[in-house]
């Protein structure tokens, strides 16, 4: 049985894609703690994130994302965080911060960014539009 990201990474679930290359795809987490609060994922299969090799490609490609949202959204910071739970498939939640969120100290997973309607699309459309 496939797992929801792999059933993402194909077009048979909606997402609102931000990145994709040869080996990644990344898409708006459906609970952001902020707005453009991104899942990075390798396209093949892999339960975990050390399991991906080269381990470093998979950082660095993080790191690019994680630069592009930062423009893209005005953010002070993006933090990475590998929960390595809920889903069984590797990803690496990129978050950005902004000053006067409700992160005061660094992302809580209990404090979900409400989006206003069409908000997701507008984030996607800002990060895509400064990859260009």
């Amino acid at each position: 049985m496939e797992c929801i990201f792999c059933k993402i990474i194909k077009g048979e679930i909606p997402c609102h894609k931000v990145y994709e290359d040869e080996n990644f795809f990344a898409f708006l987490d459906i609970n952001p703690l902020n707005p453009g609060h991104s899942l990075l994922v390798p396209k093949k299969h892999f339960e975990w994130v050390n399991d991906y090799e080269p381990f470093g490609e998979y950082w660095e490609t993080a790191r690019k994302l994680s630069w592009v949202i930062q423009k893209a959204l005005d953010s002070v910071l993006v933090s990475y965080i590998v929960y390595g739970l809920g889903v069984p498939h590797a990803h690496i939640h990129l978050i950005p911060k902004f000053e006067g969120d409700q992160h005061s100290h660094g992302p809580n997973p209990e404090k979900i960014y409400k989006c206003k309607d069409g908000e997701m699309k507008e984030v996607a459309e800002k990060i895509k539009k400064e990859l260009r």
